[in-house]
């Protein structure tokens, strides 16, 4: 879709805009505010993208999850079917750069992680509504991993990365929470998941 793409770009756009020093400000909020989430402290395995370039870091969070005793689980993209398999790492020696210069797990050394074992799912994402949809980088992989994930999913955002308006297609599935600089709001969309 062109409007979408539209809004990637520009949201992109203005990602890339901040200098490392805001981005590294930025990101020290959003991981306090999703550390002082409930989500966060009631989850013992969490499902967590391993960021690259303009996206907030994963790292620090990942790292955070092994002190505190949780486990992590990372996606595999299934590029036929377009679907992700998560696979448990203990450390960061078990990740590999594979397709599009996207780092996951090394399947040998990993073990498949079963979508409903996984207690909270961080949803990478560009630009969202206040409802919880979002735009992605327009695989759908995510969506088709949601359609019948039942615990909680919250994405990491700054404010400006939320727009009055996206297409909604079909087969969108709105993440349960944002986290942003200024706190963590729940969308409109499915308060039961707690």
């Amino acid at each position: 879709m062109i409007e979408k793409e539209k809004i990637r770009n520009e949201v992109i756009l203005m990602l890339q805009s901040f200098s490392e020093t805001e981005k590294k400000s930025i990101e020290q909020t959003l991981y306090t505010n999703l550390f002082a989430s409930k989500f966060w402290k009631k989850a013992n395995l969490i499902g967590i993208t391993l960021s690259k370039g303009f996206e907030w870091s994963t790292m620090p969070i990942i790292k955070r999850a092994w002190q505190e005793g949780k486990k992590v689980s990372v996606p595999r993209s299934i590029h036929a079917s377009r679907e992700l398999h998560f696979y448990q790492i203990e450390q960061f020696s078990q990740v590999k750069v594979g397709y599009f210069d996207i780092k996951e797990p090394i399947v040998e050394q990993t073990k498949r992680i079963h979508k409903e074992d996984i207690e909270l799912m961080l949803v990478p994402g560009v630009a969202f509504t206040k409802k919880g949809y979002r735009i992605g980088f327009g695989g759908g992989y995510y969506d088709r991993f949601l359609k019948d994930y039942l615990n909680p999913t919250l994405s990491l955002l700054h404010s400006k990365q939320i727009v009055a308006k996206i297409p909604i297609e079909t087969h969108d599935v709105p993440v349960d929470y944002l986290i942003t600089e200024r706190g963590i709001f729940s969308t409109a969309v499915t308060e039961q998941k707690e």
